[in-house]
């Protein structure tokens, strides 16, 4: 009653407001302080400006709004417009934002557009990297973790206090795995590609829902499904021939050959949607402005749009070199070398060489990590940070390894794979890595890899060769919504209620967490508080009417404050 309460006070405050204009300014005034008695920390209208209405004061520093758009009553003025490259609201450190071990919740309208030439990043945040604490929700795509779109518009909200390092999790073979080639999430599942080295097996497709596996078939004949990703509400699978040898291992005998692309319709139906001219296989695939891109692995060189049905457009290589990762950031696609440690840049029409790594022979995967792209390479292990032009700056050596192929930023921070151990680490500041784990104890190999990673349930997933296992582990307090957010406006509302943490969609519960003790995450951190950018990527998109309370609201108090479900 105490929010539904306010909320009918508001309701009659703006009735009166047009019959008492003298007194607007005082009523007003009290219902600023009584926001303050029921737990109202911050709000922020995003109404023509970036001022705090919650009645604390709080200064909000503003760079590169909108706040001419129209918000979700469809007025103009009644969002902020953020345009992903540089956008962001800083409000500076202040006692009443200490949120500590308390209940919180976050509310807010964010609109995302159908088709994206950026990634959606950071709704709103408080966190220190140094000593990993603070929280972060966000809209989460994770294309270019190799060769997968391993999450597309996944919402993640996550809390950390710096503590022991868990333990990962063993979910098992899947199959007759040797490699677990992709991962991605979709219809609340984590769907797994695998390869299958004998001559009568083929790559195969597993989804997992937190408590088992599911066996979804195999969509070819080939031997391995190399990339999975999720476009227009539809999951897609990559058939490829990967040449194991390129791991040290003896290649497969199974003589078909792939760079056919299908349609997920359910465990073992899939609809064939074409193939990519000449390839054998297939490197990767994303999604830019709302089509499907996808490119060949082995020679020759192709990369190409899919047009719907069975139809593949051409799209030119950058000078004839094989692109593997591909990923989107700030209006382009980029993509990693195969055939030298570079990387390229795609506008929809022409390529772009962005230039080598220095020391490297290949690249293999991207991340977005505080608005800046990422790559990793052979034969060093390091990883490098794109600075510009050609430039490229190195950012540390992953212990003595000698590859690193996943990227991914989870809960705050940047993760990564290796060979030829087959070890997690993860990019501590001032710019160390730090191992989280080892996951491949195969003997008498060459080569251990982890090769893919995505996020689901508020887990890091991770999937190793030459064992065919999948791993998973925690790190701080998650929840994630494991659908992909459905573009225009969307009520959001992150709540930490004692023990848990919860994720809401338009007045609906879609995600909870593993319990734990709150005592264990004091959120205390000497941080700014960010809005619309922060540990992932400057969001791309509007806000409006977002508000931070110091209370776990309930699903009533969020459907009233949010209006969802009123006349």
């Amino acid at each position: 009653m105490r929010i539904v309460q306010f909320c009918l006070a508001q309701a009659m405050l703006r009735s009166l407001r047009a019959r008492l204009p003298a007194v607007v300014a005082v009523v007003f005034s009290l219902s600023g302080a009584l926001a303050a008695e029921e737990g109202l920390v911050a709000h922020w209208p995003l109404r023509g400006n970036a001022a705090d209405a919650s009645g604390n004061a709080l200064r909000t520093v503003e760079q590169g709004i909108d706040f001419s758009v129209a918000g979700p009553d469809g007025s103009p003025g009644t969002a902020a417009a953020f345009d992903g490259l540089t956008s962001s609201l800083e409000v500076p450190v202040a006692r009443s934002l200490n949120l500590g071990t308390g209940d919180f919740s976050i509310l807010t309208w964010a609109h995302t557009d159908v088709a994206l030439d950026d990634l959606p990043g950071e709704i709103i945040s408080c966190y220190d990297p140094a000593t990993r604490t603070g929280f972060r929700l966000g809209i989460d795509s994770r294309p270019g973790v190799t060769s997968s779109q391993a999450n597309w518009r996944n919402l993640h909200f996550g809390i950390d206090q710096s503590r022991s390092e868990p333990e990962w999790t063993d979910h098992g073979r899947l199959g007759n795995a040797v490699l677990i080639y992709s991962m991605a999430v979709y219809d609340d599942r984590l769907f797994v590609g695998t390869c299958e080295a004998a001559r009568d097996q083929a790559g195969r497709v597993f989804a997992y829902d937190g408590r088992e596996w599911t066996d979804c078939g195999a969509p070819d004949r080939c031997n391995a499904i190399s990339s999975l990703a999720v476009h227009d509400g539809r999951l897609y699978a990559a058939a490829s021939k990967y040449r194991l040898a390129g791991s040290s291992l003896p290649e497969s005998q199974n003589p078909h050959t792939g760079g056919n692309v299908y349609r997920y319709e359910a465990p073992g139906h899939w609809i064939h949607c074409g193939s990519l001219p000449e390839a054998e296989a297939i490197g990767g695939m994303v999604v830019y402005r709302g089509r499907l891109y996808a490119g060949s692995m082995y020679a020759p060189a192709g990369f190409f749009r899919y047009e719907g049905g069975t139809n593949w457009t051409p799209c030119g290589t950058p000078a004839g070199k094989r692109v593997e990762a591909l990923t989107v950031h700030n209006g382009h696609i980029y993509a990693t070398g195969y055939d030298e440690g570079a990387v390229y840049r795609f506008d929809g029409e022409d390529w772009t060489h962005l230039g080598r790594i220095a020391g490297a022979n290949q690249t293999y995967g991207f991340a977005v990590h505080r608005g800046e792209l990422y790559v990793s390479e052979w034969p060093h292990a390091r990883v490098f940070r794109y600075g510009g032009g050609t430039e490229w700056l190195p950012v540390g050596r992953l212990g003595e390894e000698m590859e690193t192929m996943p990227l991914v930023v989870y809960n705050g921070k940047l993760y990564a794979g290796t060979l030829p151990s087959a070890e997690v680490y993860r990019f501590d500041v001032p710019e160390t890595w730090t191992k989280v784990g080892r996951l491949d104890f195969t003997p008498d190999v060459r080569y251990r890899r982890v090769w893919t990673m995505a996020v689901y349930q508020g887990r890091l997933f991770a999937g190793t060769l030459p064992s065919g296992r999948v791993h998973s582990i925690e790190i701080g307090r998650n929840v994630t919504h494991d659908r992909a957010l459905e573009p225009g406006w969307r009520h959001i509302a992150a709540v930490r209620e004692s023990h848990r943490l919860k994720l809401y969609v338009d007045g609906r519960l879609v995600g909870t967490s593993a319990q734990f003790a709150p005592a264990d995450y004091d959120l205390s951190n000497d941080r700014p508080l960010r809005i619309g950018f922060g540990t992932t990527d400057h969001f791309k998109g509007r806000l409006s009417d977002l508000r931070l309370y110091g209370l776990a609201l309930t699903p009533a108090e969020i459907r009233e404050i949010s209006g969802i479900g009123r006349d």
